[in-house]
């Protein structure tokens, strides 16, 4: 009976702070865990011959915590065993304190709301009990073991036998690749990331699940778990998690498709493979814009149309309280809800028998438009200071940092490293920004005593 006073206490008082400030606690450790990732990524054995820049650790640091995977660097040969011990050890940090604080700023939001509000976001997120706060972390460090342990198991056992790699060699590759992949880092320990297993089955296969998994997030994977052990029908299914699982299944279908038509006869990209390797190569693809930044194919060589759906998917993202960033595919079908209903002049936007409240249609606006406008001014920055580089890999690079990808054309080494720095902040806001947004977005939900006259200005 003490212990459970206790641990009631502690969670309450845990519980107490993170309604006072949620976002200041949210941003101090996040730059915390940076400030130690770069200090220790400066240090001489961090690197293998020079030891790195000061620019050069607090990207790597902050593009490892925020789960990003950009670099200025090439991992595998520029950092020691210690450095990537290290970077292996933020994504980690980074990608499940970021499922953490999204599950338990989702209970922070149904205690704050009112009685009715809090039924309805109750029950569209069964999944994240309203105090559930000790069970939250339970659930995610679950599923992380048992998703990043099973993917890692499956490479080390492929480096192991078909790569004749050394067994040391083959489960740290196998492991660090787990990680990275479940959290949707896109750090990869080759040079070329995934391009020399571009027709490997193992090894995409594996790490493209993980990503998947990583990218729907805590809420979807608890309740489809329960669901299943229930036997209750999708039919039965919160709004949120049906959303969330078409959305997925809608974009990776398509973008598959995508990029087969566009790089079919590529001859720098999927001409010289297979067709059963042109399918793989172009489900990778189609995964890895949901902000894995793996890549099987060389981004760079790319149709230009190619860059521009990647982008697009980029900054779609994946599921919410996941490891992917992006603006996520609940945002993206509620927009892609209003416009219907609007466009069919009728008054609700509704999605599986539901109507989507205008709170939420706001909210999912002003998220989208933030993200395009956090996007547009760096890349103007960008492109006024660095002539020689097109405006298309300018944008694909920024859109990459903002969304948490990783993807990229190549350029992020050659920026001067003002434009780098640049996009730190970038990354920073693009992890946490769009999940704390949404959360004070709710949060400030007001009720006033009067309404102004309605007046309709012309639109179009």
């Amino acid at each position: 009976m003490r212990y459970s006073k206790s641990r009631q206490a502690r969670e309450v008082s845990s519980a107490a702070a993170l309604r006072r400030r949620p976002g200041q606690i949210v941003t101090l450790g996040f730059l915390a865990t940076i400030a130690v990732g770069t200090l220790l990524l400066s240090l001489p054995v961090a690197a293998e011959g020079e030891p790195a820049t000061l620019v050069e650790a607090l990207f790597t640091a902050t593009s490892a915590t925020c789960v990003t995977g950009l670099i200025v660097t090439d991992t595998p040969v520029f950092w020691s065993a210690f450095g990537e011990a290290v970077i292996a050890v933020l994504i980690q940090i980074g990608g499940l304190g970021v499922m953490t604080l999204a599950s338990l700023l989702g209970i922070l939001l149904t205690r704050r709301l009112d009685l009715s509000s809090r039924l309805v976001a109750a029950a569209s997120t069964r999944s994240v009990g309203l105090g559930d706060v000790r069970g939250v972390l339970t659930r995610v460090l679950k599923i992380a073991v048992l998703v990043e342990g099973a993917c890692a198991l499956v490479l080390t056992a492929r480096f192991l036998i078909a790569y004749d790699m050394p067994f040391g060699a083959a489960l740290w590759n196998g492991v660090f690749h787990a990680v990275s992949a479940y959290n949707n880092a896109g750090f990869a320990l080759f040079s070329d990331s995934l391009i020399g297993f571009v027709g490997d089955p193992w090894v995409n296969l594996p790490i493209s699940t993980a990503v998947i998994l990583g990218g729907i997030g805590l809420p979807v994977i608890a309740e489809v778990l329960r669901a299943l052990r229930a036997r209750r029908r999708p039919r039965r299914w919160s709004v949120h998690t049906r959303i969330t699982l078409w959305m997925t299944a809608v974009l990776l279908v398509g973008a598959t498709l995508f990029f087969l038509v566009a790089e079919w006869d590529n001859p720098a990209t999927m001409g010289p493979l297979g067709v059963g390797e042109k399918i793989l190569a172009a489900f990778t693809q189609a995964v890895m814009p949901r902000t894995a930044g793996f890549n099987s194919l060389d981004t760079s060589q790319m149709h230009h149309e190619t860059w521009l759906g990647t982008i697009i998917l980029m900054f779609i993202g994946a599921g919410s309280a996941g490891t992917a960033g992006g603006i996520k595919v609940t945002t993206f079908a509620v927009l892609a809800v209003v416009i219907w209903s609007e466009l069919r002049g009728e008054p609700d936007a509704n999605a599986f028998d539901r109507r989507i409240s205008h709170g939420t249609q706001r909210q999912a606006l002003t998220v989208a438009l933030l993200g395009i406008a956090i996007i547009v001014v760096p890349t103007l920055w960008i492109t006024a200071s660095t002539p020689n580089i097109s405006v298309a890999e300018i944008l694909f690079e920024v859109t990459s940092a903002f969304t948490t990808t990783g993807l990229s054309t190549g350029i992020t080494a050659d920026l001067a490293w003002f434009n780098q720095l640049l996009l730190v902040p970038l990354m920073f806001v693009g992890r946490l920004g769009p999940i704390t947004l949404g959360t004070a977005l709710a949060l400030r939900n007001r009720q006033r005593l009067y309404r102004m006259p309605e007046s309709a200005p012309i639109i179009g």
